[in-house]
């Protein structure tokens, strides 16, 4: 602006207009300028009704203020706040320092309003009409408020450093030339990072972002039917908890609450990809009534996530894929119909200690979600889950599991192998149902003492044998192992021949099943 002493002593500048020289008085006394018509059409800053002079400053006079802006009034503090202004021209605060504390309501921007590696101490901008915010680096020790703006070209605040809250509440932000909407790549937030009801039209980044206290996306619409990820933020940090969950809308609904019965409720909706890949999360990560649109070759992507708490309660995508491989959890709380179905579910290496069902969830639906895992044998999945069931004291549904395991692993053999699996099922369901074995040996053993009763089988040698007892004869040949001194001694001619070969050959099985249960009992203890 003008140079000399006028403007630092106080003087009102010659080369402002009426509108900016008001503005120049409002700076100095720290109150709000307020420029609205009082008609809610006129004044709304997205709507088509022109705003005329008598409600426009130039940008390049506010960024003097701001930068360099008279000294305030005796015992006021300067300031910046403006409502129902028109700010022309490119709005050009890169790598300056602003002291003055910033507010701007109901303004609408004509040009960019560009603040890379700018340093503020708190800005608030809410409700105004923003063609593009370009704040790569920028660095403010309190708040960035932007709740209800909406930005044509989108926002980037890549390797931004925000001391407080950034709030994005009911903000509208289109894409940009790169096809993001919010680039947040790099971005640190001291406490809360609040985009309830935020509307995303392109890819919202937030990549290797480190948000100090909880990210809420509330009630959320993303929508991004023109790349693949809708969300795109891998390795995200947070420290408490990841929110995609309803949200309240009306006079009754607080940010960041619960919404209280009776508030209408907007849920958080997602069209297209979502990656969290790497992510570390403090408390939790909450999908509560979320719902995803996905195409099928989109996913919701949790690999490698690690969390206390997962809250998969979403309604199940129709379509696309569900990928927590390799995510370590302690808590999955789940509902039965919030998994996808075979083939779109993958979880190797998934790892979590405790399920904690909402709504019934029966041992049978649970062995379709881990039958739904991978489209191959895989017994990692059936372990992990046996593992947790036995560690809550459900040893008998452990088992279940670990039978389903070996019949899944029976699919995958060879035909021969096949055989002698559905052997080991129908007789003593591989070792996990050992008492089979004993009613099996009762039932052959009391049909083999009536087979042999009916025999005559002499003596191999005359004098060299002990007493016939059909009964000890047909124990003997079950048991492989141990000798009762009946086999060997007698002649058995045609049909009892083969008798008593598939009474050893049943014997072996037996036998052999029963061990191998036992050795998996003895592994487990």
């Amino acid at each position: 602006m003008t140079d000399g002493a006028g403007p630092r002593a106080g003087e009102v500048p010659e080369d402002l207009t009426a509108v900016e020289a008001g503005m120049w008085q409002a700076f100095r006394s720290g109150s709000v300028y307020d420029l609205s018509s009082g008609d809610t059409v006129v004044d709304d800053p997205h709507g088509g009704h022109p705003w005329g002079p008598e409600r426009t400053v130039r940008a390049r006079v506010v960024c003097w203020l701001l930068l360099d802006g008279p000294p305030a009034l005796a015992g006021r503090v300067s300031s910046l706040k403006l409502v129902g202004v028109r700010i022309s021209g490119v709005l050009d605060l890169a790598g300056g320092t602003v002291v003055p504390y910033v507010e701007m309501r109901d303004c609408r921007f004509e040009r960019d309003v560009l603040l890379p590696e700018a340093r503020f101490t708190t800005v608030r901008m809410v409700d105004c009409s923003i063609p593009r915010l370009e704040a790569a680096r920028l660095h403010t020790e309190g708040d960035l408020h932007l709740p209800r703006c909406r930005f044509l070209g989108g926002v980037r605040l890549t390797d931004a450093r925000i001391g407080t809250d950034l709030l994005l509440n009911q903000a509208i932000v289109h894409r940009d030339r790169s096809g993001r909407s919010l680039a947040g790549d790099g971005l640190t937030v001291g406490q809360d990072l609040q985009a309830e009801m935020l509307e995303s039209h392109g890819e919202l980044s937030l990549r290797s972002a480190t948000i100090g206290v909880s990210l809420s996306l509330r009630g959320a619409r993303l929508v991004n039917p023109y790349t693949r990820l809708a969300l795109n933020a891998p390795q995200l940090t947070v420290e408490r908890s990841l929110y995609l969950t309803p949200a309240g809308v009306g006079a009754q609904a607080r940010s960041g609450m619960t919404p209280a019965r009776g508030t209408r409720i907007q849920r958080f909706e997602c069209q297209g990809g979502v990656r969290l890949d790497d992510g570390r999360f403090g408390d939790a990560v909450d999908f509560e009534g979320a719902g995803f649109t996905l195409t099928d070759d989109q996913e919701l992507s949790l690999r490698r996530v690690q969390t206390p708490e997962l809250r998969f309660l979403g309604e199940r995508p129709a379509r696309g894929r569900v990928v927590l491989s390799g995510a370590r959890v302690v808590n999955l709380m789940d509902r039965a119909d919030s998994w996808p179905g075979p083939g779109r579910l993958h979880m190797g290496g998934f790892t979590y200690e405790n399920l904690v069902p909402r709504g019934p969830f029966p041992l049978s639906l649970r062995l379709r979600w881990v039958d739904a895992a991978s489209a191959e044998y895989n017994p990692e999945p059936y372990e992990r889950l046996a593992a947790v069931l036995r560690a809550g004291g459900e040893d008998e549904d452990a088992r279940e599991v670990l039978l389903a395991k070996q019949r899944r692993r029976r699919e995958s053999l060879p035909f021969a192998a096949k055989l002698w699996g559905y052997a080991q099922d129908w007789t003593v369901a591989y070792g996990y149902r050992p008492g089979r074995a004993a009613v099996w040996m009762a039932v052959l053993w009391a049909g083999g003492s009536l087979a042999f009763a009916h025999g005559h089988h002499p003596p191999l040698k005359s004098g060299e044998h002990p007493p016939w007892d059909p009964a000890l004869f047909a124990l003997d040949l079950l048991l492989p192992v141990i000798d009762l001194g009946q086999v060997g001694f007698w002649q058995l001619r045609g049909g009892w021949q083969w008798l008593a070969a598939a009474f050893i050959l049943l014997g072996w099985i037996l036998a052999t099943t029963v061990a191998a249960g036992a050795t998996r009992t003895l592994r487990r203890t």
